[in-house]
């Protein structure tokens, strides 16, 4: 309840701001743009072994940084990091506190109503992890069953969906992030995490005892993911974009991406071996900010 009634104050007052002053101005008069940074979105938006904000995402947006200081012929643009959870990314940008939430964001119709998005860098789908002994393979398996997903994820609104849809009772429980989550699963409070597969494959990766873990075959959505923007600010957003779909079209996307899933990365070195989808060639190919699954596929 104090989630949602955070959102509607956000929705009440977000407009009137977006309409005085476009995040552009904001950002030239200041030379600070704030940047909205995930804590365990690995390899999107982490921590590494000193605490700082690593990740496939913050590299993009560090990129977008430097194209706007260039678009607005600014010397310096300081910029100042904002630590964000599933919950509370999408009224930040709205509020203004947070001019850009890079993380692990899944652009989708109702966020739209609330949010804009920069084009999609990133194509994922739902599953779930579990421990192998518990022996899961489909929903079915998890009748009456303790399950969890994060806080504030459409990952968690399809699941509770579902669960009502197919009368299944499973009791869902909600955590803070994704590192609760997975930790909940391996204490044996929760059966299984249903996140999105990417995030799963790192946090098993980066897991103690990475054998003891599956990640189920089947995938139960499309999960496009893209920079969360101001809605309504058309001048910012298409800022963004343009220095989003320069990083596609000159080959900085396609090398970060091989440098977060391909190779070792912090704070273990672990490589993740998760080459790049048809669908995120596609998308690169042809940018787009769809939320529609099935421009995807």
């Amino acid at each position: 309840m104090k989630f949602l009634t955070v959102l509607l104050a956000t929705l009440l007052v977000a407009p009137v701001a977006g309409q005085a002053q476009s995040r552009l101005d904001k950002i030239r008069d200041t030379q600070q743009i704030t940047l909205g940074v995930r804590e365990s979105s690995i390899p999107f938006s982490y921590l590494d072994d000193t605490q700082k904000p690593v990740g496939y995402s913050i590299d993009i947006c560090y990129g977008v940084v430097e194209a706007l200081k260039n678009k607005l012929g600014l010397e310096q643009l300081k910029v100042k990091e904002v630590s964000v959870t599933s919950s509370t990314r999408i009224p930040l940008v709205a509020n203004g506190t947070v001019d850009i939430s890079c993380g692990s964001a899944t652009n989708n119709e109702q966020r739209q109503q609330q949010v804009s998005f920069a084009p999609t860098t990133f194509v994922t789908s739902t599953r779930f992890a579990a421990l192998k002994k518990s022996n899961v393979h489909d929903l079915s398996d998890f009748k009456g069953a303790t399950v969890i997903s994060t806080a504030g994820t459409s990952n968690l609104r399809w699941l509770t969906e579902v669960n009502a849809q197919e009368k299944l009772g499973m009791r869902i429980m909600n955590a803070k992030d994704h590192s609760e989550a997975f930790l909940t699963v391996n204490s044996g409070r929760a059966v299984a995490f249903f996140m999105d597969d990417i995030l799963l494959a790192g946090l098993v990766a980066n897991s103690r005892n990475p054998d003891d873990w599956m990640i189920s075959e089947k995938a139960y959505t499309v999960e496009p993911y893209g920079m969360i923007l101001p809605k309504g600010d058309t001048a910012f957003k298409e800022a963004v974009d343009e220095a989003v779909i320069a990083m596609m079209k000159d080959g900085r996307i396609e090398q970060l991406y091989n440098k977060w899933f391909t190779q070792p990365i912090p704070p273990r070195n672990i490589n993740l071996n998760w080459p790049m989808s048809a669908e995120l060639k596609r998308v690169l190919a042809n940018p787009t900010d769809s939320p529609d699954p099935k421009s995807y596929q």
